[in-house]
């Protein structure tokens, strides 16, 4: 949908200029073919960018004409994204690490002062999900990391997501901290986790890198699929679980001094 009014005012401005002075191709000196504006909208306010976008001028050149924008600008946000990359980081964190709907993070940013939809938040997350998917893509990265450690411990967790999404399930390395796999699964059987888990094993078997332990939410299906998938493995559950587990007793014993006091503050 197009915007209806016109752009915020910017309240920081920045100029951007290619690092790179010369044509790669002939090594002559680039021209400043002409000057572009873009406004981002990043965490600590809107930022008017000023970027100097140059071109070889030699006709013989292979890249006579060829556009090379400022490598910096890549920094600030994405190519034609109009919110900043520190922006997309802090939805992806709220989203992945504290669970929030996108209803909550719209109503947190909109209380940081940014004018932004719920659609918006919805294409930002979108847009994490992908650069999370081009970084684990790196697999010469993470072999060299896991095999550096010597071993892993894997984590296992389906992201809840709004009500009639896709469950993401994540599989990661609690060592490394790094994500081996993520897949969204419209549903959450046995068959479902046990072909997850045995994609994350053919990940690691060319690697040699032994698996220590597996954490996961204790349900059932997932007990089952790792006893299946990774027999003698230990499989531990989460501690936040484990401790969400172990406090249910004292919270159903004291359920009537919830009951009381909230008699006694209404003037039961």
């Amino acid at each position: 949908m197009a915007r209806r009014t016109p752009k915020p005012e910017a309240q920081f401005a920045a100029s951007l200029r290619p690092l790179q002075q010369t044509c790669p191709q002939c090594g002559n000196r680039w021209w400043v073919a002409y000057n572009s504006r873009r406004k981002v909208v990043t965490l600590e306010g809107i930022v008017q960018l000023r970027l100097a976008i140059s071109q070889c001028h030699i006709p013989t050149c292979s890249q006579y004409h060829v556009r090379y924008r400022p490598e910096e600008e890549g920094r600030w946000a994405l190519p034609h994204g109009e919110f900043g990359l520190d922006g997309i980081a802090l939805i992806g964190a709220w989203r992945f690490r504290e669970h929030r709907s996108v209803p909550e993070m719209h109503q947190r940013l909109q209380a940081r002062g940014l004018a932004i939809t719920e659609r918006t938040v919805t294409h930002l997350m979108h847009r994490y999900e992908e650069l999370v998917a081009l970084r684990m893509t790196d697999h010469e990265r993470i072999k060299a990391r896991l095999q550096k450690q010597g071993h892993v411990i894997l984590a296992l967790d389906g992201l809840q997501p709004d009500a009639g999404h896709e469950v993401l399930w994540v599989v990661r390395d609690c060592l490394s901290e790094e994500i081996l796999l993520a897949r969204p699964l419209l549903s959450s059987t046995q068959g479902d986790i046990i072909a997850l888990l045995q994609e994350v094993k053919r990940l690691l078997e060319p690697l040699k890198v032994p698996i220590k332990g597996i954490i996961s939410d204790g349900e059932e299906t997932i007990r089952s699929a790792v006893a299946f998938v990774f027999p003698g493995v230990p499989h531990q559950l989460c501690q936040f679980h484990y401790l969400k587990d172990a406090i249910k007793p004292f919270y159903e014993a004291d359920r009537h001094a919830k009951t009381d006091l909230k008699k006694r503050l209404r003037g039961g």
